[in-house]
């Protein structure tokens, strides 16, 4: 596979699970980074078990998209990083949330030589409506802990917008099935030794037309049992 696509530099990929409003409209802006910036790139979509029309639209819209069917966010971000063509990755989600279309940053920092980049919504900007009062309180809470936990600068261990090097990444054996993932990754680059920075990023409303995935208390004691855990 890496033979055959080893002239590809970045794969954007993106998780989806029901995303049909949003994801062609994703895909379009990550599409329109890719042909602005003269790099070599791919959009992958990993479906996660929709039953909309996500598939269809992705695909239309020009994305590659595989499956995975074991349910949750760390199982769909694992499949993408096994199947990225690309020697960097930028993973997001493919609801608005975040601007594809503007990936400059994340590009700059890993052509330096950093393995992992990481967004940080609170040195960025957080738009009116865009994360839950809880959430404001909750996520710098547990990135507190997990700096502490992995002897990590980052400051935010949440961003769903992130960047990293592909081989690299596939050398950590992530485990995580679910939202916990988020924090996994940045305990186990952080364990590894390897360079990692943050880059401010602006956070938007999302353009969903269905209920969350996120449950905000189950995934945080989903990643407090994870930080009380060694890594493996």
């Amino acid at each position: 596979m890496e033979n055959r696509h080893n002239n590809i530099e970045f794969t954007i990929l993106m998780p989806c699970l029901n995303e049909e409003k949003t994801v062609a409209v994703c895909i379009g802006k990550a599409l329109k980074w890719i042909e602005k910036s003269g790099v070599n790139g791919e959009v992958l979509v990993v479906d996660n078990g929709s039953t909309d029309n996500s598939v269809k639209k992705a695909l239309s819209a020009g994305a590659r998209v595989v499956r995975e069917s074991r349910k949750g966010y760390g199982n769909a971000l694992k499949k993408g990083i096994k199947e990225a063509y690309g020697k960097y990755t930028i993973m997001g989600d493919c609801d608005l949330s975040y601007d594809f279309e503007h990936l400059d940053g994340y590009a700059e920092k890993l052509r330096e030589g950093y393995a992992f980049v990481n967004g940080n919504r609170f040195k960025g900007r957080i738009k009116k409506g865009a994360m839950p009062p809880l959430h404001k309180v909750g996520v710098p809470v547990l990135s507190i802990l997990g700096r502490i936990r992995y002897g990590t600068e980052i400051g935010d261990f949440h961003c769903g917008l992130r960047g990293f090097d592909t081989k690299k990444a596939r050398k950590l054996h992530l485990k995580s099935d679910g939202m916990e993932f988020a924090t996994e990754i940045i305990g186990r680059f952080s364990a590894s030794g390897e360079r990692m920075c943050e880059i401010p990023t602006t956070l938007s409303p999302d353009g969903r037309n269905r209920p969350p995935h996120l449950r905000t208390i189950r995934d945080g004691i989903r990643h407090i049992i994870l930080m009380l855990r060694p890594l493996k």
